[in-house]
């Protein structure tokens, strides 16, 4: 009788879920569809925001791509940290001697202003910025020649209902480094994450979130949002940046262009703990649409009831059409919109990751700690807490 139920169950939700991989197809389609339209020239003046801290391998490679920019407007790289000893800082003044046409400084933000240590360099970064346009992205985002210009020119983009832009993302791959975990997690980006925020355009009409890769905002949209300091303690600054936008009557808008963010070799523990902080803090930003994730695992559930019927030729059926529907949204997504070739070369490990995604969205509702730079803190309603694990 439980092995029945089981069996209806995740005939349900497989179906469910090969349900959703289509939608995602079709919103993978839908993206690039529109990626085609022609962008404004207009190039307003503007200030890139780059809290570091630490020095990693490829990051000045990142710096560097900021600085080789065919952008029409001015632009200025302002970097922050924490102290004048960061090992950024040696890396932030040899990028000044070879760029030395592009307006590059240094800030200084000796403040804990909240427990998210980069909202809070942030905050004392933007006094000191130039221009009234703030791009935010992370200190190892890669970017390519035409990014500012085509970001930029987004906020000329006319909204359907006859709405303002207040902020642009843009959609992102990671760079992996060998390890299982680091194919893993860049094949969930281009695979999954970014499908979601795909599938999320399309049947809301837009976005009402934002992505960490780039955060551009309007001044007129800084100002309604009350600046950075409401963000000092959220963990996800980046989606509550965007939800603030999108309350506030603007438009958040996903621009075309792709960029890479470095993923680091993490071995297969470090994986998982990143992903459970990751997963904790979706589930605590968006707590129905999180749980609806359940809907969206449709291999693992097909794998599932294949166990449970007992090898029922149905069942197998399923299997091999949510294998088929999985593999082309990974293929759609990952090469189509995303242009990452990792995709191909770690196609295998769809299934395997997928499985493991779907026991870390059960154990992501099993407490609310989340290890971060080396941390441990308590997440309510969004907000860290020290001492509170």
């Amino acid at each position: 009788m439980i092995a029945y139920a089981i069996e209806i169950i995740t005939t349900i939700l497989t179906i469910a879920g090969i349900g959703y991989y289509l939608l995602a197809i079709v919103s993978a389609w839908s993206f690039a569809r529109a990626s085609r339209r022609a962008m404004p020239a207009d190039a307003p003046s503007v200030s890139i925001l780059k809290p570091v801290k630490g020095l990693d391998p490829d990051m000045y490679e990142s710096f560097r791509s900021h600085c080789q920019q065919q952008y029409a407007g001015r632009y200025e790289i302002l970097f922050g940290v924490n102290s004048l000893e960061d090992p950024a800082v040696r890396a932030v003044e040899e990028l000044k001697a070879e760029f030395p046409d592009v307006s590059i400084r240094l800030a200084l933000c000796p403040q804990q202003l909240g427990t998210n240590g980069k909202v809070s360099n942030l905050v004392q970064m933007l006094p000191q910025a130039s221009y009234g346009h703030i791009l935010i992205n992370d200190s190892d985002i890669k970017v390519g020649p035409h990014y500012l210009q085509r970001v930029m020119a987004s906020f000329s983009l006319p909204h359907k209902k006859g709405g303002k832009v207040g902020m642009v993302t843009a959609p992102y791959r990671g760079r992996t480094h060998g390890t299982v975990g680091s194919k893993m997690e860049a094949l969930g980006i281009s695979t999954d994450f970014i499908a979601g925020a795909l599938t999320a355009r399309m049947i809301e009409g837009g976005i009402r979130f934002a992505l960490g890769s780039t955060l551009a905002i309007s001044p007129e949209a800084l100002a309604a949002i009350g600046g950075l300091e409401p963000l000092v303690d959220y963990l996800a600054d980046d989606y509550e940046m965007g939800v603030r936008v999108a309350n506030a009557g603007f438009e958040v808008t996903l621009c075309p262009e792709v960029v890479e963010t470095d993923i680091p070799a993490y071995n297969f523990a470090a994986f998982l703990r990143h992903q459970i902080r990751w997963g904790r803090s979706t589930r605590d930003s968006r707590r129905f649409g999180y749980a609806g994730l359940c809907l969206t695992f449709g291999l693992p559930w097909a794998l599932l009831n294949v166990v449970a019927s007992g090898l029922h030729p149905l069942a197998l059926w399923l299997f091999t059409l949510a294998l088929l529907a999985r593999l082309t949204l990974a293929l759609n997504v990952g090469v189509g919109v995303l242009r990452d070739e990792q995709v191909l070369r770690d196609l295998w490990l769809v299934f395997p990751r997928d499985l493991v995604a779907l026991g870390l969205w059960a154990w992501s509702f099993a407490g609310n700690t989340v290890v971060w730079r080396g941390e441990v803190f308590a997440l309510k309603n969004g907000k860290l807490h020290r001492g509170l694990a």
